[in-house]
Protein backbone atom coordinates (compact mmCIF):
# COMPACT_ATOMS: atom_id res chain seq x y z
CA UNK A 1 0.00 0.00 0.00
CA UNK A 2 1.48 3.36 -1.30
CA UNK A 3 0.53 6.27 1.20
CA UNK A 4 2.15 9.69 -0.36
CA UNK A 5 3.01 12.64 1.47
CA UNK A 6 -0.15 14.59 1.08
CA UNK A 7 -2.00 11.43 3.03
CA UNK A 8 0.65 12.76 6.29
CA UNK A 9 -1.99 14.69 8.60
CA UNK A 10 -0.27 16.79 10.94
CA UNK A 11 -1.62 16.04 15.04
CA UNK A 12 -0.83 17.00 18.53
CA UNK A 13 -0.94 14.82 21.45
CA UNK A 14 -1.00 16.02 24.77
CA UNK A 15 0.53 14.56 28.01
CA UNK A 16 -0.42 16.09 31.46
CA UNK A 17 1.66 15.13 34.27
CA UNK A 18 0.64 15.49 37.54
CA UNK A 19 1.82 15.34 41.21
CA UNK A 20 5.47 15.72 39.39
CA UNK A 21 7.66 16.57 41.94
CA UNK A 22 6.01 13.71 44.61
CA UNK A 23 4.42 11.06 42.92
CA UNK A 24 4.37 11.86 39.00
CA UNK A 25 1.52 10.51 37.23
CA UNK A 26 0.50 10.57 33.77
CA UNK A 27 -3.43 10.73 31.86
CA UNK A 28 -3.77 7.93 29.60
CA UNK A 29 -6.71 5.87 28.00
CA UNK A 30 -7.35 3.11 26.02
CA UNK A 31 -8.34 3.14 21.83
CA UNK A 32 -11.19 1.05 20.63
CA UNK A 33 -11.27 -2.09 19.66
CA UNK A 34 -12.16 -0.89 16.00
CA UNK A 35 -10.31 2.00 15.99
CA UNK A 36 -8.35 2.33 12.70
CA UNK A 37 -5.51 3.35 14.29
CA UNK A 38 -3.98 1.52 16.87
CA UNK A 39 -6.69 -0.25 18.16
CA UNK A 40 -7.05 -1.04 22.11
CA UNK A 41 -3.73 0.57 22.56
CA UNK A 42 -3.37 2.90 25.61
CA UNK A 43 -2.53 6.61 24.57
CA UNK A 44 -2.28 10.30 25.51
CA UNK A 45 -4.86 12.42 24.48
CA UNK A 46 -4.61 13.46 20.67
CA UNK A 47 -5.77 13.44 16.91
CA UNK A 48 -5.07 15.72 13.88
CA UNK A 49 -5.26 19.32 13.49
CA UNK A 50 -8.51 20.55 11.76
CA UNK A 51 -8.25 23.19 8.90
CA UNK A 52 -10.28 25.46 11.77
CA UNK A 53 -7.92 25.29 14.19
CA UNK A 54 -6.09 27.34 12.29
CA UNK A 55 -8.38 30.47 12.63
CA UNK A 56 -9.01 29.82 16.58
CA UNK A 57 -7.96 32.73 18.53
CA UNK A 58 -5.57 31.75 21.78
CA UNK A 59 -5.48 33.84 25.08
CA UNK A 60 -2.08 33.55 25.01
CA UNK A 61 0.26 31.66 22.42
CA UNK A 62 2.67 29.15 23.00
CA UNK A 63 6.07 30.05 24.57
CA UNK A 64 8.68 31.47 21.91
CA UNK A 65 11.51 28.44 22.52
CA UNK A 66 8.44 26.27 21.76
CA UNK A 67 7.29 28.09 18.68
CA UNK A 68 10.61 28.13 17.41
CA UNK A 69 11.22 24.25 17.56
CA UNK A 70 7.94 23.88 16.08
CA UNK A 71 8.91 25.98 13.00
CA UNK A 72 11.97 23.71 12.32
CA UNK A 73 11.62 21.08 9.50
CA UNK A 74 8.10 22.40 8.86
CA UNK A 75 5.99 25.20 7.96
CA UNK A 76 6.50 28.04 10.86
CA UNK A 77 2.29 28.59 10.37
CA UNK A 78 1.42 25.70 11.81
CA UNK A 79 2.40 26.30 14.98
CA UNK A 80 -0.51 28.23 16.02
CA UNK A 81 -3.11 25.68 14.60
CA UNK A 82 -1.11 22.44 16.16
CA UNK A 83 -1.17 24.23 19.79
CA UNK A 84 -5.11 24.76 19.40
CA UNK A 85 -5.36 21.28 18.50
CA UNK A 86 -3.73 19.62 21.26
CA UNK A 87 -5.91 22.35 23.45
CA UNK A 88 -9.11 21.37 21.55
CA UNK A 89 -8.17 17.34 21.56
CA UNK A 90 -7.40 17.55 25.14
CA UNK A 91 -10.90 18.64 25.80
CA UNK A 92 -12.92 16.44 23.22
CA UNK A 93 -10.97 13.27 24.33
CA UNK A 94 -10.81 14.07 28.12
CA UNK A 95 -13.03 16.87 29.23
CA UNK A 96 -10.16 18.70 30.65
CA UNK A 97 -9.60 22.48 30.05
CA UNK A 98 -6.65 23.77 29.18
CA UNK A 99 -8.03 27.87 29.00
CA UNK A 100 -8.32 30.92 30.78
CA UNK A 101 -11.72 32.19 32.22
CA UNK A 102 -13.57 34.64 29.40
CA UNK A 103 -15.63 35.00 26.07
CA UNK A 104 -15.03 35.15 23.14
CA UNK A 105 -15.01 37.70 20.60
CA UNK A 106 -16.10 35.95 17.79
CA UNK A 107 -18.75 32.88 17.51
CA UNK A 108 -16.47 29.65 18.11
CA UNK A 109 -17.06 27.21 15.44
CA UNK A 110 -19.40 23.91 16.13
CA UNK A 111 -16.10 21.69 17.69
CA UNK A 112 -15.24 24.40 20.12
CA UNK A 113 -18.66 25.26 20.94
CA UNK A 114 -18.56 22.98 24.52
CA UNK A 115 -15.43 24.55 25.16
CA UNK A 116 -17.01 28.16 25.03
CA UNK A 117 -19.80 26.76 26.91
CA UNK A 118 -17.23 26.47 30.12
CA UNK A 119 -17.33 30.37 29.84
CA UNK A 120 -12.94 29.91 28.77
CA UNK A 121 -10.91 30.67 25.68
CA UNK A 122 -7.73 28.19 25.05
CA UNK A 123 -4.41 29.21 26.29
CA UNK A 124 -1.08 27.69 24.94
CA UNK A 125 1.35 29.22 26.94
CA UNK A 126 1.39 26.14 29.62
CA UNK A 127 2.14 23.78 26.69
CA UNK A 128 6.09 22.21 26.30
CA UNK A 129 6.89 20.87 23.02
CA UNK A 130 8.86 17.74 24.07
CA UNK A 131 8.68 15.30 21.26
CA UNK A 132 7.87 14.75 17.58
CA UNK A 133 7.22 11.55 15.71
CA UNK A 134 6.35 10.61 11.99
CA UNK A 135 4.62 7.51 11.45
CA UNK A 136 6.59 5.06 9.23
CA UNK A 137 5.88 4.77 5.88
CA UNK A 138 3.24 1.53 4.94
CA UNK A 139 0.51 2.41 8.55
CA UNK A 140 -3.01 2.57 7.38
CA UNK A 141 -2.82 6.03 8.78
CA UNK A 142 0.15 8.73 8.78
CA UNK A 143 0.99 11.35 11.07
CA UNK A 144 3.43 14.18 11.62
CA UNK A 145 2.46 14.04 15.80
CA UNK A 146 3.69 16.52 18.33
CA UNK A 147 3.71 15.72 21.76
CA UNK A 148 3.01 18.48 24.08
CA UNK A 149 3.98 18.74 28.34
CA UNK A 150 1.42 20.50 30.16
CA UNK A 151 1.79 20.65 33.88
CA UNK A 152 -2.04 19.62 36.12
CA UNK A 153 -1.57 22.19 37.97
CA UNK A 154 -2.46 24.62 34.57
CA UNK A 155 -5.49 22.61 33.98
CA UNK A 156 -8.41 24.94 34.45
CA UNK A 157 -11.01 22.12 35.41
CA UNK A 158 -11.57 18.84 38.16
CA UNK A 159 -9.06 16.41 37.04
CA UNK A 160 -10.99 13.93 37.94
CA UNK A 161 -14.02 14.74 36.42
CA UNK A 162 -14.29 13.19 32.44
CA UNK A 163 -18.05 13.39 32.33
CA UNK A 164 -17.76 15.58 29.04
CA UNK A 165 -15.23 13.55 27.45
CA UNK A 166 -16.29 12.04 23.76
CA UNK A 167 -16.52 8.08 23.79
CA UNK A 168 -12.86 8.40 21.23
CA UNK A 169 -10.94 6.73 24.79
CA UNK A 170 -12.28 4.63 27.51
CA UNK A 171 -10.47 3.89 30.90
CA UNK A 172 -9.46 7.14 31.45
CA UNK A 173 -6.93 6.92 34.49
CA UNK A 174 -3.88 8.48 36.35
CA UNK A 175 -1.20 6.78 35.51
CA UNK A 176 1.65 6.57 37.86
CA UNK A 177 4.54 7.15 35.50
CA UNK A 178 6.80 4.32 36.86
CA UNK A 179 4.13 1.94 36.36
CA UNK A 180 3.15 3.46 32.31
CA UNK A 181 5.57 0.61 30.77
CA UNK A 182 3.37 -2.01 32.25
CA UNK A 183 0.30 -0.92 29.57
CA UNK A 184 -0.07 -2.33 26.14
CA UNK A 185 1.09 0.82 23.97
CA UNK A 186 2.72 1.76 21.01
CA UNK A 187 5.82 1.42 20.30
CA UNK A 188 6.59 5.80 20.20
CA UNK A 189 3.96 5.88 23.54
CA UNK A 190 7.10 3.98 24.93
CA UNK A 191 9.98 6.48 23.38
CA UNK A 192 7.83 9.45 25.11
CA UNK A 193 7.71 8.16 27.93
CA UNK A 194 11.31 8.00 28.30
CA UNK A 195 11.38 12.17 27.31
CA UNK A 196 8.75 12.57 29.86
CA UNK A 197 10.44 10.90 32.91
CA UNK A 198 13.53 12.56 32.01
CA UNK A 199 11.97 15.98 32.53
CA UNK A 200 9.43 15.05 35.11
CA UNK A 201 11.15 17.51 37.36
CA UNK A 202 11.78 20.22 34.85
CA UNK A 203 8.85 22.81 34.23
CA UNK A 204 11.22 24.57 31.47
CA UNK A 205 10.67 23.88 27.52
CA UNK A 206 13.50 21.87 26.39
CA UNK A 207 16.27 23.47 24.66
CA UNK A 208 15.91 20.58 21.86
CA UNK A 209 13.20 18.10 20.76
CA UNK A 210 13.82 14.35 19.84
CA UNK A 211 12.23 14.10 15.97
CA UNK A 212 11.30 10.48 15.50
CA UNK A 213 11.55 10.83 11.39
CA UNK A 214 10.10 8.10 9.31
CA UNK A 215 10.12 8.74 5.98
CA UNK A 216 9.84 6.55 2.90
CA UNK A 217 13.55 6.66 2.40
CA UNK A 218 15.00 6.11 5.65
CA UNK A 219 14.29 6.29 9.44
CA UNK A 220 16.16 9.41 11.29
CA UNK A 221 16.12 10.10 15.11
CA UNK A 222 16.69 14.26 14.76
CA UNK A 223 17.04 16.72 17.54
CA UNK A 224 15.03 19.87 16.95
CA UNK A 225 17.13 23.25 18.12
CA UNK A 226 14.84 25.37 16.09
CA UNK A 227 16.65 26.12 12.88
CA UNK A 228 14.71 27.62 10.10
CA UNK A 229 13.40 25.02 7.17
CA UNK A 230 15.82 24.60 4.46
CA UNK A 231 15.43 26.03 1.43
Amino acid sequence: MTIDKSQIRNAATVIVLRDRFEAPRILMGQRGAKAAFMPNKFVFPGGAVDAADAEIPLAAPLPDTCATRLAEDANPSLAHAIAVAAIRELWEETGLILGRPGTWNVPPPPDWESFAATGHVPHASPLQFTFRALTPPGRPRRFDARFFLVDADEIASDLDDFDAACDELSHLQWVPLSEARSFDMPFITEVVLAEVEARARDRTPPASVPFFKNNDEESLFLRLRGRPMAE
